[in-house]
């Protein structure tokens, strides 16, 4: 996917202004609220009119205020999710699947029904109302109908914002996969940074109606660590653990990490904060952090007053923060050696 974008948009005293070409199939539109983004895909969607300039996606113009072009929404094949559901209450799940496939075009038609309805594990729910169906299940047939639409793009407004943290990290493989399978390039929305790692590659950060970077979705995890309440949030991908006394060893390449949460799952993904790492120049003697682990500094990078320290432990990576005395007084730069300290506890298991 290509997509240009010079537009302007005024509402009252907040003005929008976007000035940028990106190139990539799972991008990101980040900001805090009010700085713009779901702006900017209504007048990609055709649902908000620019006041000027001009968009064009994959060397289609779909608007532009100097050529007198404004395609309509319906003509534009661009599909949504939004955070509200939005499903139609008097039709059942089937039939909420197949409203916007029954509109599209038969020459568009490249996503077969029973396959996606088999990747989004929909099949149980088919004659099911809206009534009865989690928050979670909504989502997954609000997805559904965007993609039957056999968009060439689609758009996704915050639609995990609405989510508790049990259900959001269930809907994310899905939005992931079906993106993948049916090779559809998606712009994700969302404030989060941990939604940004997991589902784009590339980032356009907003604020105050301005495009401030363009950046990847490591880099403003990078970038923002420092005013960023949790710091840099390392994701790991743990294998199957085992008791040890009362806490649960984890594989973790090569390595194990000793956490205090259970797990039945082959595999699991767990948040660690920057703030949470602890670093020693020297093996400790004595230590009541249950993980200690030998690393090699393998870069620094600064974010605000805070210094990041990129960690190589036994091949895994690991992102610790510190002040930039500590570095001084460590002597860390690339290559040193470090410990890393980290308490059981400190880990968060990600729900799947």
């Amino acid at each position: 996917m290509e997509l240009s974008l010079a537009v302007e948009k005024r509402f009252g005293t907040f003005t929008l202004a976007a000035d940028v070409t990106v190139r990539g199939e799972q991008v990101g539109i980040f900001g805090v609220s009010g700085s713009g983004k779901s702006t900017l895909v209504s007048m990609l969607a055709g649902l908000v009119d620019p006041d000027c300039g001009e968009i064009v996606l994959n060397g289609e113009c779909l608007f532009s205020t100097q050529r007198r072009i404004n395609v309509r929404p319906e003509k534009r094949r661009i599909a949504m999710v939004f955070q509200q559901h939005s499903l139609f209450s008097h039709l059942n799940v089937m039939d909420n699947l197949l409203y916007g496939f029954k509109r599209c075009r038969p020459e568009h038609r490249r996503i077969d029904v029973d396959e996606l309805i088999r990747v989004l594990n929909l099949a149980q729910f088919l004659d099911r109302d809206m009534r009865h169906l989690s928050g979670g299940e909504k989502q997954r047939v609000a997805l559904g109908r965007a993609l039957l639409a056999n968009p060439r793009l689609l758009l996704m407004d915050e639609p995990l914002s609405a989510l508790d943290d049990s259900l959001r990290f269930q809907i994310i493989p899905y939005l992931k996969s079906v993106s993948e399978q049916f090779h559809i390039p998606y712009l994700f929305i969302s404030h989060s940074l941990v939604e940004m790692r997991l589902m784009t590659d590339t980032v356009l950060a907003f604020a105050h109606g301005r495009m401030v970077e363009q950046t990847s979705s490591e880099q403003l995890a990078r970038n923002r660590m420092d005013t960023s309440p949790v710091g840099y949030i390392n994701l790991l991908r743990l294998g199957l653990p085992v008791s040890v006394a009362d806490l649960y060893a984890y594989p973790w390449g090569d390595s194990q990490l000793l956490i205090s949460a259970a797990s039945d799952r082959p595999e699991s993904m767990v948040e660690l904060s920057s703030k949470d790492i602890i670093l020693f120049k020297q093996h400790p003697e004595a230590i009541s952090a249950r993980n200690l682990l030998r690393c090699n500094v393998r870069s620094l990078f600064t974010s605000g007053r805070k210094v990041g320290i990129e960690l190589d432990c036994a091949g895994n990576t690991l992102i610790a923060e510190v002040v930039q005395d500590a570095v001084n007084e460590l002597g860390i730069t690339p290559g040193t050696t470090v410990y890393a300290a980290v308490k059981a506890s400190a880990f968060r298991m990600l729900p799947g």
